[in-house]
């Protein structure tokens, strides 16, 4: 007859106390690469280190100069039929690099035209110069008037115009007619690039890939929200328009996001449900929103009055539909 098991005694080990657990980090996301898209365009080297930059490249053009000089002389010693094609080329090259420094030349003209026109809206609103804002509009729509998608604004401003009789009222109406298909068109724009930074930080782990896609998004983005509105600008214009935007931005502490904006972005505490880097990517696209939306105001001709301005929430609710969960 088998006896019954004996019993076994155990020590139990002391319960862990939760509350000598670390706390769970639950810092927000910080926008990380647009942050450093920020820094980099705003950085500036010393007097000295722009002078030695100038000497170099002046430095470096007249040797390439003495060069080409040298080269073709010699050519031309040796053998007139090589060293007049010589010529020709480096003339040829000489042309070339005249015809950039001019489309250059002709882009910053055209970002400082729609200045302009901004900065005689503004005057003529405040003054109630009725002639002045007439000006106005009639330069606007010369700018617009091969423009397929104004010409129904057109007719309807060219229409109206001579009924109204009030500085403001005009510009408003210029704003609606004139405007409003190209608002739609740089909201589009910047709902693109919101949707490809987002994305692109969400789903690829390299270090440096967030901070360069966030960087030539953005470029892409300025630069095309300034050619909707007529600016169309060149590639130092659009380094310079990039630098505007990001000196605005920064100077206005408008390059971080609050916890409620995070929030109605994202569908309440989503981002405290998935990964970090998700949550970056939120951030990054409504930094990029934001950027596009402060590059709206530089670029277009006329300040936001009649027409409500766009806001960050909505665009990026919109960008992000579908990768971006709702309550």
């Amino acid at each position: 007859m088998s006896r019954p098991p004996k019993p076994v005694l155990e020590e139990i080990a002391e319960a862990a106390d939760p509350a000598a657990a670390p706390p769970v980090p639950d810092a927000l996301p910080e926008g990380q690469a647009m942050q450093a898209v920020a820094a980099l365009t705003q950085r500036r080297g010393s007097a000295i280190g722009r002078l030695a930059l100038w000497a170099f490249g002046a430095l470096f053009s007249f040797a390439i100069s003495v060069a080409a000089y040298d080269f073709v002389a010699s050519l031309l010693a040796r053998n007139l039929i090589l060293g007049w094609a010589a010529l020709a080329l480096v003339a040829l090259a000489v042309f070339a690099g005249l015809i950039l420094a001019l489309r250059e030349w002709a882009a910053f003209i055209r970002l400082q035209r729609l200045d302009s026109f901004r900065t005689r809206a503004e005057a003529a609103r405040r003054t109630a110069d009725l002639a002045e804002a007439r000006r106005v509009v009639g330069a606007l729509t010369r700018l617009y008037g091969a423009r397929a998608e104004t010409a129904w604004g057109r007719s309807r401003l060219a229409e109206r115009e001579a009924e109204v009789m009030d500085a403001d009222a005009l510009l408003a109406l210029a704003e609606r007619e004139l405007l409003m298909p190209l608002d739609a068109e740089a909201r589009a724009v910047i709902e693109a690039a919101a949707r490809q930074v987002a994305t692109v930080t969400a789903l690829v782990p390299l270090a440096l890939a967030d901070v360069a896609t966030a960087l030539v998004a953005n470029l892409r983005m300025i630069r095309r929200i300034a050619e909707i509105y007529g600016g169309r600008s060149g590639s130092f214009g659009s380094l310079r328009l990039l630098r505007r935007v990001f000196g605005a931005l920064v100077a206005a502490g408008a390059l971080a996001l609050t916890d409620d904006m995070i929030g109605s972005v994202a569908g309440g505490g989503v981002l405290s449900k998935v990964s970090r880097r998700f949550g970056e990517g939120v951030v990054n696209g409504a930094l990029t929103a934001r950027v596009g939306l402060a590059a709206m105001e530089l670029c277009r001709p006329l300040p936001f009055v009649a027409l409500e301005k766009p806001g960050v929430t909505a665009l990026v609710s919109r960008a992000l539909a579908g990768l971006v969960s709702r309550a």
